[in-house]
């Protein structure tokens, strides 16, 4: 991704759910260029600010490392490169890459400081035009999060259709149906979320709603599949064990396909062993 500051185009990289700006992009059309980089890095007060963000984001920083370089800081003698900056303190917040859109770039709470180190109007521009940015992904990303949910609940009724005519006799009590599609709910959550629904309340007290409102994009993209086939799978007459194995399978691989940092893990559990869910409760 790009974004345009004051007729500069300046890439902005996504690593692990952050923003990365790039440093590089944002010296072009200033005096001194790259040099500026290594001028900031000289800056005392820029190795203190340096310091105190990785401790807060970065539990594998050098302190003592880290000290050593802070104690120098501010000398004429003192010269930091940013490849010298993380291999002595492990720091997370400044990267360096090589290749055609190769450069330096910073975490997006670091670029915006070192546009105020270059001029408060550099920073207020890249703060204005990043942000821009952000709202315009936002928007298209909750487009298809909803077009995803409604994708999802389209095949749930498909799914407790086959429930309510393959696994539900006519005989049971209300109550007893509930808890059938309860069962299938928690199956399909074991299968794609490792977990049934009891099992996340009890893992997250604090939050409210179900996993499913915490899922990311992918999974309830995979989870409107799996609603679909375990409907098909409940025609064929497999029982629960087998369902679980495939549909689990099935999470695993097409997880894996998006590229979804959550992939599912292989379980090796029983259906009958899920708690009670709402098959309805997204």
């Amino acid at each position: 991704m790009t974004i345009e500051v004051q007729g500069t185009p300046i890439t902005v990289l996504s690593r692990g759910g952050e923003d990365f700006i790039s440093l590089t992009d944002m010296v072009k059309h200033f005096e001194g260029g790259g040099a500026l980089i290594e001028q900031w890095l000289r800056n005392k007060d820029t190795i203190l600010f340096l310091g105190i963000w990785e401790r807060l984001n970065n539990p594998a920083f050098n302190s003592p490392e880290f000290e050593g370089i802070a104690s120098e800081a501010g000398r004429n003698s003192f010269h930091l490169s940013v490849k010298r900056w993380i291999a002595a303190t492990g720091a997370r917040g400044v990267t360096s890459t090589v290749g055609r859109r190769g450069g330096t770039f910073a975490h997006r709470d670091i670029a915006f400081e070192f546009g105020s180190w270059l001029s408060p109007e550099s920073k207020l521009y890249l703060i204005t035009e990043f942000q821009r940015l952000k709202e315009d992904e936002g928007g298209r990303l909750s487009q298809v999060w909803d077009l995803t949910r409604t994708l999802s609940r389209l095949n749930y009724r498909m799914l407790t259709e086959a429930i309510r005519a393959r696994l539900i006799p006519p005989s049971v009590t209300p109550d007893q149906a509930v808890s059938v599609y309860k069962s299938e709910a928690d199956l399909l959550n074991v299968a794609l979320f490792g977990r049934t629904a009891e099992e996340w309340r009890d893992a997250h007290p604090e939050l409210g709603g179900t996993m499913r409102d915490y899922a990311s994009i992918e999974q309830l993209l995979v989870l409107a599949g799996l609603e679909s086939m375990n409907a098909e799978l409940i025609h064929m007459g497999l029982p629960p064990e087998e369902r679980l194995r495939r549909l689990n399978e099935i999470a695993i691989r097409q997880m894996s396909s998006l590229g979804a940092p959550e992939a599912p893990r292989r379980v090796e559990r029983p259906a009958q062993d899920e708690g009670p869910h709402d098959v309805g409760a997204e």
